[in-house]
């Protein structure tokens, strides 16, 4: 592999890739530790080290932003509005007639869903912006912190609106940052900012491991909880790996003197087809109610019964729910992502068929049988990676800033497999070996 690395580095082109990724990476990291105007930045810090933050979708948010949220910085937002805007982008293509017209375009339909991503992903990074502004200056972005309420000391509208319009720019920044590293770098720039956001969190998240445990100077906590993280990296590998192929053979057709066809190919199903997308809409939906008592400061029995049970990651209540919604979303996301009937109906458009299934309606019932057969494991899979972080915890007593489990082990792997690939591939076609021999 660092062979490989080498060899990368000596193609001309290739190297002018990753140094412009490796830039870019640079620039938004920066971006992730300069505070916003209007924002008491010693507060913020003897917060951060002080209290403990809320958790749920803060906690979801501030790991996708790199710590800035809790930091309150320009980027602060991260990259949040745009996975929503291309999540719901991607569901309403299902729904409105026109989006999944313009889905079917091809390319010029693509860039106009593109646009429209973005228009969204600005009015998302407005709306929560505004929201973040109003948590920091009710004091309710931290516990337990006592000079939580003077995070944000001028509270005139004309400092609310810089901080909002301040935030939803960086928010533009960060778009444009991954949009450059897609044009002009290696891999997805969404995702490879995804990636150094998370990844950013590791060492901070196993040191505050190694300092409340107890065993050892805290050495045996850490040792251990690297070693879960090395299992659950492996088996996250194997299982987003797996897949099942279901064979798909052309039959031979003459056009002209030509004969076309003939070959045998396969539909990859993989296991787990539904992503990290099913455990951010269980995590986004589970805040809801928090979120709603959070802001009616409410005492009522429906509101203590919400904080004891729902708010609480810990609580039982929350970790049955949170796992059934996790399978739940899984089912959902798969069907309005893969069409049987359409792939079917492609197939048989070009001659090709499964051996043994008849063309059209059997072979989309045959898809559709395999399909939630294996999605049965998947979201099973799921469901367990993403309450990792809850059980393990619970046995060293410590909070949930355990790097490896739920969604940042899945993108971490997911996007590191996807970019190594796209290095082999570049390295493939200048005869080169790649990663994987």
């Amino acid at each position: 592999m660092l062979t490989a690395f080498a060899r990368a580095f000596r193609t001309p082109d290739l190297r002018k890739k990753l140094l412009f990724t490796l830039g870019i990476i640079v620039v938004y990291r920066v971006g992730t530790h300069v505070p916003i105007p209007g924002v008491d930045y010693t507060s913020v810090q003897r917060c951060v080290d002080e209290a403990s933050t809320n958790q749920g979708l803060f906690g979801l948010v501030n790991m996708f932003s790199g710590g800035a949220l809790l930091q309150i910085t320009i980027f602060a937002l991260g990259i949040m509005p745009y996975i929503t805007a291309s999540i719901i982008l991607q569901l309403l293509t299902v729904v409105i007639p026109r989006l999944e017209a313009l889905k079917k375009e091809g390319q010029s339909g693509t860039a106009k869903i593109t646009q429209y991503t973005r228009y969204l992903t600005v009015a998302l990074a407005i709306l929560q912006g505004t929201g973040l502004v109003a948590t920091a200056r009710s004091g309710a972005l931290f516990t337990n912190c006592t000079v939580a309420s003077s995070i944000v000391p001028d509270r005139s509208i004309f400092i609310t609106i810089t901080m909002v319009i301040t935030m939803t720019a960086g928010t533009a920044v960060v778009m444009w940052l991954g949009e450059l590293i897609t044009d002009r770098g290696i891999g997805n720039g969404m995702s490879i900012l995804m990636f150094i956001s998370i990844a950013a969190t590791f060492p901070s998240a196993l040191w505050a491991i190694k300092e409340q445990g107890s065993l050892a100077g805290g050495w045996i906590e850490f040792g251990t909880v690297i070693a879960v993280g090395l299992v659950m990296v492996g088996l996250v590998v194997f299982v987003e790996q797996a897949q099942r192929r279901v064979p798909v053979q052309y039959a031979k057709r003459m056009i002209g003197r030509r004969s076309y066809g003939g070959t045998s190919t396969y539909i990859p199903l993989k296991v787990n087809q539904a992503g990290v997308i099913p455990v951010i809409f269980a995590s986004s939906l589970l805040y809801i109610p928090a979120l709603v008592v959070q802001f009616t400061n409410s005492t009522a029995g429906w509101a203590t019964w919400v904080r004891n049970n729902l708010a609480d990651t810990a609580a039982t209540p929350h970790i049955i729910l949170y796992f059934f919604l996790i399978v739940f979303f899984a089912f959902f996301y798969v069907a309005i992502s893969f069409n049987p009937e359409e792939v079917a109906d492609n197939m048989k458009k070009y001659g090709g068929f499964i051996p043994g299934i008849r063309a059209g309606r059997p072979t989309a019932e045959y898809l559709s049988y395999v399909l939630n057969r294996i999605t049965w494991p998947g979201s099973l899979y799921l469901g367990l990676i993403a309450l990792v972080p809850t059980m393990a915890l619970a046995g060293f007593g410590a909070n949930q800033n355990f790097p490896f489990g739920g969604t940042s082990i899945l993108i971490i792997v997911g996007v590191g497999l996807e970019t190594v690939k796209q290095i082999e591939s570049q390295l493939q076609q200048r005869n080169y070996e790649g990663f994987l021999r």
